[in-house]
């Protein structure tokens, strides 16, 4: 069994690199240099036998293997630290697991996490970001956030916003103007890869029927199987991306990204979809559950303001 497993003090630098896509941001995390935890990668890598990240210039991604482990990996560490804590003897009432898709969990939730903290310094919030779909009572998760249906949401479900879709990129590609659709073909589009068809409004298919640009071929192509990983390509100048209101309305507030075709033909947000929070039957009395889901509310409320301001400007 021993040379069946890898090394398993390699999994959590692992599993920080596959939840950032970045180096940098994982080494910060666990207080190494990025020298350092690129070492503990790739001596993962070689005792696997496969290549877990695709190297790209000032980018990774996970390879299928990768994905694969990733998900294994962050189940696992997360089980491991709450038994941890039972065993320290920590408030379990005082601990929210929180389970989320990678795009929300990195693009809007962790970056407001610290006004939550803040107010609530003795709660441990415990984010599992995947795209699985978990049984929050037998996995005992408390909290779970999804861009779904009404319908499919689920009996006691809060809704916090719509999902509006529409063109965004860094100022500086603005260098080759994009000032209504058909400039498209002047610039490089990131495609958000859907194998199986579940997000057919994240394509730009989709998007340049609607805004009645079918024809529109843009200069080059770039895939990427992670939306965060998408936007942040976008950022770094990469090229122009269908941006997700109000997933990326900080990027935009703060200069980051602009909408350079405004929100014109920007996608319904509220008939079909929206995102959703829903608690385990297990933790809907807990106080420090409440005190989340209240919180996420009110953040939400502030993020719609947000984007209704910035659309009347």
């Amino acid at each position: 069994m021993a040379r069946e497993l890898p090394a398993l003090d390699l999994l959590p630098g692992f599993e920080a690199a596959a939840r950032h896509l970045s180096i940098t941001r994982a080494a910060g995390e666990l207080h190494l240099t990025q020298s350092a935890l690129s070492r503990q990668i790739q001596a993962l890598e070689e005792q696997v036998g496969v290549a877990l990240f695709e190297r790209h210039h000032r980018r990774i991604a996970l390879t299928e293997h990768g994905r694969a482990l990733y998900r294994v990996a962050a189940e696992v560490l997360r089980r491991v630290r709450e038994a941890v804590a039972d065993a320290r003897g920590g408030a379990a009432g005082e601990a929210v697991a929180v389970t989320t898709t990678l795009s929300f969990a990195s693009l809007w939730l962790v970056p407001r996490l610290a006004s939550f903290r803040a107010a609530h310094p003795a709660v441990d919030v415990r984010i599992s970001a995947n795209n699985a779909l978990i049984d929050l009572a037998r996995e005992r998760v408390d909290v779970a956030i999804r861009l779904t249906t009404r319908a499919r949401a689920g009996k006691g479900a809060v809704r916090l916003f719509g999902d509006r879709v529409f063109p965004v990129c860094s100022p500086r590609v603005l260098a080759t103007p994009l000032a209504r659709p058909a400039d498209l073909a002047r610039h490089v589009l990131l495609h958000y890869e859907d194998p199986d068809g579940s997000a057919p409004w994240l394509s730009w298919r989709a998007w340049l029927e609607l805004a009645g640009a079918e024809a529109v071929k843009g200069t080059g192509a770039l895939r990427f199987s992670h939306y965060d990983q998408l936007i942040q390509a976008a950022i770094d100048g990469q090229g122009v991306a269908l941006g997700r209101s109000p997933l990326v309305d900080k990027h935009l507030r703060e200069g980051r990204l602009v909408a350079p075709l405004g929100r014109r033909f920007a996608t319904k947000d509220d008939a079909e979809r929206a995102y959703f929070v829903v608690v385990g039957p297990h933790a809907e009395a807990r106080p420090a559950v409440g005190a989340f889901v209240a919180w996420l509310r009110h953040e939400a409320r502030a993020s719609v303001r947000g984007k209704a301001a910035g659309a009347a400007a």
